[in-house]
């Protein structure tokens, strides 16, 4: 069969986002897994952290379903939510619209630029919760807040939360970003363990200045990534709770991949964060593939978005100038 499929990303976090929604495309939930593995394999033409399938909702504009690069389908996914923000906007022209994801129907938005050029798009991230059995984490107490895990490390400390994604957050310093300690620890969690038995995103946060944050993440499913959006909004929200910064008020976060804004929002005592930033068209392709072998597809045309790319190539530019003044 023909697919059509645009390549996007924010922050750095790649997809590849097929629209069932336009399109009489149907596939079962093997085949599903199957195209994320050999597409988004990085050894191919195409390459990515996973897919977006953009689908049809009963209860929404539309309906976002992610797929990791290994197969596995995540809950959620922030900087693939904005990408499918971008191509709803595209889709139905409204400047506010609805998505429907795994755990919930989220309000997606067009907002204004946060760099020169770039497609700007603010998403909501919720429900954010604290229980224990909802990453699962496997210890005694009902929650986890900047408190040490001994079976990870005797000196750190981790706030657990999901957002739903789960999330295990340390607030470090910047001699412990340059080791290979968040690798080590998310190699642990990610493998056979007592505490996280279905794995855990593993992010490490370093607070540069007030309203400023780095945040590199290890991903479940994918390792190492540019940026990942749910865990940039966890660890903003962490901040908060900490002092390092204030709900209801932007916080610049930085990653390998650009930058975004985080807004924490709290009612009572909930929370849900705003997460703003970029979703960049990389390319369009058509390829041809066998639902029964993918990963031997043929690519037949490819179109890039080269202005796109270019500017954000500068908005990594003006990053990379103030992360070597300040880190």
């Amino acid at each position: 069969m023909q697919l059509e499929l645009i390549k996007c990303h924010g922050s750095g976090n790649d997809f590849l986002l097929i629209d069932e929604f336009n399109h009489d495309i149907h596939f079962t939930e093997e085949e599903r897994a199957l195209l994320a593995k050999h597409l988004c394999n990085r050894q191919t033409t195409l390459g990515a952290d996973g897919i977006l399938f953009f689908q049809k909702s009963d209860k929404a504009d539309a309906r976002m379903r992610v797929f990791n690069a290994d197969g596995s389908e995540a809950s959620m996914c922030g900087n693939g939510l904005r990408c499918v923000a971008r191509y709803a906007f595209d889709v139905f022209k409204k400047p506010l619209m609805s998505i429907e994801t795994m755990k919930a129907v989220l309000e997606v938005e067009k907002d204004k630029e946060i760099f020169e050029g770039i497609p700007t798009f603010r998403v909501e991230i919720s429900p954010v919760s604290f229980h224990v059995k909802d990453l699962p984490l496997q210890i005694e107490d009902e929650t986890l807040m900047n408190k040490e895990l001994l079976e990870l490390s005797d000196s750190l400390k981790f706030t657990a939360l999901a957002v739903p994604n789960p999330h295990l957050v340390s607030i470090v310093s910047k001699e412990v970003l340059q080791t290979n300690v968040q690798e080590e620890i998310a190699t642990v969690v990610n493998g056979p363990n007592k505490l996280f038995p279905d794995g855990v995103n593993v992010s490490f946060v370093y607070p540069i200045e007030k309203g400023h944050i780095f945040v590199r993440t290890f991903e479940r499913g994918v390792g190492f990534t540019n940026a990942c959006g749910t865990a940039m909004s966890a660890s903003s929200l962490v901040t908060c709770l900490q002092g390092f910064n204030e709900v209801e008020k932007e916080i610049n976060v930085y990653n390998p991949g650009g930058m975004v804004k985080c807004v924490v929002r709290q009612e009572d005592n909930k929370y849900k964060i705003d997460l703003i930033g970029n979703g960049t068209y990389v390319f369009k392709a058509k390829i041809e593939v066998n639902l029964d072998d993918p990963g031997n597809f043929s690519l037949l045309s490819k179109e890039e978005f080269a202005e796109e790319n270019e500017q954000y190539q500068k908005l990594q530019e003006h990053v990379e100038r103030y992360l070597s003044e300040k880190m």
